[in-house]
């Protein structure tokens, strides 16, 4: 175990946290955990990293706290809220599923989910679906954050909604409601919500460490998440040279989409009422192991064929700007992000997902590599992505 040394700045104001750091490192991948220590010269609190390559795993690394206050070390078995990045594990369970042939993505979701069909949404794909084509980004009633957690309601009202464009003529971001539509697609078919399927398909052959829907029982296990005006803003800005960027205006749309509900780092997404639901495209609880496990048995064909794979992550949105984001973000059919963009290497077959505030998981089959990298402290300004310069040390050590 090493420590990382405790810094202050002009002021007596702490600027780099005396972090623990635990794991290991093959030895060609020394420069990995290197990069991974740096990361508390910013803003890291804790944090965990994990790759495998060609099945075998390579660098397995935590450190730091699981609280703002750091009182309690990060530990292997520290698990911790991954947004986003739930949404590339839904997507695996899908791809089970599809390989089931339950369903083919290019399927109206109607024919399983007969009551989507409202509002003339009874030509969608689940191909337009799952890669954010279906218009269905926002929610039209008003919400708060414990609407969330009444699952035949949410569904229910994504059934009857009306899509905000024509569907499979654009693609915008379904930052919450992307989840409840996957899952609502799952329970027509099988009977079981995803965080259900998922546990019984994906993480008990591989034994990962992820949870969707967690048991309170494992509360005590969770790491808190620290929203970005909370972290050590002065000295990252130092560190990095950067200056704020400046915020592109948002539409309407965007704004509806990603603030009804405004979720809180803390307030909400720490909470036991957010940890023990299933809301599958935000509230995925992980290990960086648990994750990498995940992503391997898509390579090893633990968990699907190549054959299914290749399917799932057939090109579905390329090169358009996403009208929520209002950037370009590459989409498969089967709810991965790709590359080019996605910070997942080098290579254009590496898919994946990505979660705010800088958690992300991936699988590269050209290099078999499955790599996932977890934290709580949320991304603040003015400092460098982390789980993408973690990715460029590694593959630049192959």
């Amino acid at each position: 175990m090493d420590y990382l040394k405790l810094d202050l700045d002009h002021n007596g104001k702490r600027t780099h946290l005396t972090a623990p750091i635990s794991g290991y490192t093959d030895p060609q991948f020394t420069p990995v955990r290197d990069a991974f220590a740096n990361l508390w010269d910013g803003p890291e609190v804790g944090a965990s990293l994990c790759i495998y390559w060609h099945d075998k795993k390579v660098v397995h690394l935590w450190g730091g706290f699981a609280d703002l206050a750091q009182t309690r070390p990060w530990t292997r078995d520290t698990l911790v809220n991954v947004y986003s990045t739930s949404k590339g594990i839904a997507a695996l369970a899908l791809a089970h599923l599809a390989e089931t042939r339950a369903f083919n993505y290019q399927d109206p979701v109607s024919d399983y989910w007969p009551a989507f069909a409202a509002e003339g949404k009874g030509a969608i794909t689940i191909n337009q679906l799952l890669s954010h084509q279906a218009g269905l980004c926002a929610f039209e009633q008003d919400l708060v954050v414990a609407d969330l957690y009444d699952w035949d309601a949410m569904v229910a009202a994504l059934a009857r909604g009306k899509p905000a464009w024509t569907p499979g003529l654009h693609a915008g971001y379904h930052s919450i409601s992307w989840g409840f539509l996957a899952g609502a697609l799952c329970h027509s078919i099988t009977g079981k919500t995803l965080g259900q399927y998922i546990q019984a398909h994906l993480c008990t052959p591989t034994e990962a460490d992820f949870h969707l829907g967690l048991d309170p029982k494992a509360h005590g296990r969770c790491a808190d998440l620290i929203g970005p005006n909370h972290a050590r803003n002065e000295r990252a800005g130092r560190i990095t040279g950067r200056q704020p960027a400046t915020a592109m205006p948002r539409s309407d749309l965007a704004i509806r989409t990603q603030e009804n509900p405004i979720i809180r780092p803390y307030q909400d997404a720490c909470s036991s009422a957010w940890r023990q639901a299933e809301i599958p495209a935000s509230n995925g609880h992980a290990t960086a192991e648990g994750l990498a496990k995940l992503y391997r048995g898509a390579l090893n064909k633990t968990l699907i064929t190549e054959e299914t794979r290749q399917q799932a992550c057939a090109r579905s949105v390329s090169q358009q700007q996403d009208l929520v984001l209002n950037q370009v973000i590459e989409r498969s059919q089967g709810g991965f992000i790709l590359n080019p963009g996605a910070g997942f290497g080098p290579n254009q077959q590496a898919f994946g997902h990505n979660g705010a505030g800088g958690s992300s998981a991936f699988a590269d089959p050209e290099s078999q590599v499955a790599f996932a990298y977890v934290m709580n402290q949320m991304q603040p300004d003015r400092t460098q992505p982390r789980a993408p310069n973690l990715a460029e040390v590694f593959f630049n050590c192959l």
